[in-house]
């Protein structure tokens, strides 16, 4: 299976689609919006690429998981937040223009930082000897990552008429493809799911759930607003599952369909605690109003 034209072809496919959609949503400005608000970038961004791996990793130790479920939940906790964090930061009523600004530097950001994470990870939970994400590798990371959002970028920028037409259909075939992926890791793993699911379930929950409580109360002992606070929040809570499996199932990348399993589970739990956050910050929010 991981030989098969889905992982090797399907699967890039499938994360250019995605990165295309958030390049459609971006502008020039959603990268510059970082000097307007230095201090909401560097503590959500300080916050997902230093504190959520610890976080992660003192999960992974407590629930001793097994190796390649340990790597995989290390994936996940360092890969960027995703597009669908704007879409629940609108629900709970925070600041979508943050939100976007987090997934567009975070985005960049992710092709040095993900490897790093993962390669140390390789070494701690499978050994000296585990073959990571070496710098023709990263490469490859950066491609599937940057370029189809460099393209959307510059076709919002020549085509904005079109960008716009185009940019709801391609949100919503994100969100097919990526239940499609979600489904195709869970059937090459079908044999030991259940057992991988009772492994790693809890641990996906606690780690959605403590992600998004870290990035709604950093931001606030920071002193940032409520609005502000919430938009880290789902930026820190929700992550790119695409990106994650791809780079777990890829031929060229990690190869490993075990790893992919925690990134699977994620996908689909993720979704209750998420939406009842966000509604519980709505509800918040017009209370206080």
């Amino acid at each position: 299976m991981n030989d098969s034209v889905l992982t090797s072809v399907l699967l890039p496919i499938a994360l250019a689609i995605i990165m295309l959609g958030l390049g459609l949503t971006l502008t020039v400005a959603d990268f510059t919006r970082v000097l307007k608000m230095p201090r909401a970038v560097l503590v959500a961004l300080g916050t997902q690429v230093l504190l959520l791996p610890a976080i992660c990793f003192g999960l992974v130790k407590v629930f001793d998981l097994a190796p390649a479920l340990a790597v995989g939940m290390m994936l996940l906790a360092a890969s960027p937040g995703g597009t669908t964090a704007n879409l629940f930061s609108h629900l709970a009523g925070g600041d979508v223009a943050l939100n976007v600004t987090l997934t567009a530097v975070n985005s960049v950001l992710a092709v040095i930082t993900l490897p790093i994470v993962v390669n140390l990870s390789l070494n701690h939970f499978l050994g000296d000897g585990q073959i990571g994400l070496q710098p023709a590798k990263m490469l490859q990371v950066f491609a599937i990552v940057l370029v189809p959002v460099a393209l959307g970028m510059l076709l919002r920028n020549k085509k904005p008429g079109f960008a716009q037409q185009m940019a709801r259909p391609v949100k919503l075939g994100s969100i097919l493809v990526l239940a499609l992926v979600i489904f195709a890791a869970i059937y090459t793993e079908r044999a030991n799911f259940l057992d991988y699911l009772a492994a790693v379930g809890l641990v996906a929950v606690l780690l959605n759930v403590l992600s998004l409580a870290l990035g709604y109360v950093v931001p606030k002992l920071a002193k940032l607003g409520e609005r502000q606070s919430i938009a880290c929040s789902m930026e820190i809570g929700i992550h790119n599952a695409t990106l994650a499996l791809t780079i777990a199932l890829s031929p060229s990348l990690l190869n490993n369909s075990e790893m992919s399993i925690p990134v699977a589970v994620y996908g689909i739990v993720m979704f209750i605690p998420t939406a009842a956050f966000a509604f519980y910050l709505s509800r918040r929010a017009g209370t206080t109003a």
